[in-house]
């Protein structure tokens, strides 16, 4: 992770990289390890479930890591809101070698928090993978991984929400 601070507007900005290779790396070794302790006696199904960065399989896996950050964006909101700059998309795939999420944040913002927030992250994306591999590979650990990957996204969000501070609300007569 790398965070990059910069001044906006009263705001810091601050940019969490997550790199592909490394993403991949966990996403592999996750994977591996679920195929090494399956029941069975099957060769075939336990490299089916340990195959899931080599050539073709990882196809699957750019498409899940792109869908997650984006879903990690959309939990963050708004620490993560940004102005439309691209009004026409496609889904072509691309290998990014560095996936990032700015977030602006206020002033006195925590250094610890971010660094939490970053190692959530991370959790959260390569669970989400593995969740996925493990539902066309190994249905019956598709849940535990799932629940693996909500658990870090809430966690993340919960850390984020609680640094707001208090909120007043004034009282309105209607």
């Amino acid at each position: 992770m790398s965070c990059i601070l910069e001044e906006e507007g009263g705001r810091l900005k601050a940019v969490l990289t997550f790199k592909r290779e490394r993403l991949l790396y966990d996403i592999g070794n996750y994977a591996y390890i679920e195929g090494s302790v399956m029941d069975t006696d099957s060769g075939h199904m336990r490299h089916m479930v340990q195959d899931v960065v080599e050539d073709g399989n990882v196809d699957r896996m750019t498409r899940v890591l792109d869908v997650a950050v984006a879903k990690c964006r959309e939990a963050l909101y708004p620490y993560t809101k940004h102005e439309i700059r691209r009004p026409v998309l496609d889904d072509r795939l691309r290998e990014v070698p560095v996936y990032g999420i700015s977030l602006s944040v206020p002033k006195g913002f925590s250094q610890t928090t971010l660094n939490l927030l970053e190692k959530l992250i991370h959790e959260y994306l390569v669970c989400e993978c593995v969740a996925d591999w493990m539902s066309i590979t190994n249905a019956a650990k598709q849940q535990t991984w799932k629940e693996k990957a909500e658990e870090a996204i809430s966690e993340a969000r919960r850390s984020i929400n609680t640094r707001m501070g208090v909120q007043r609300r004034r009282p309105h007569p209607f």
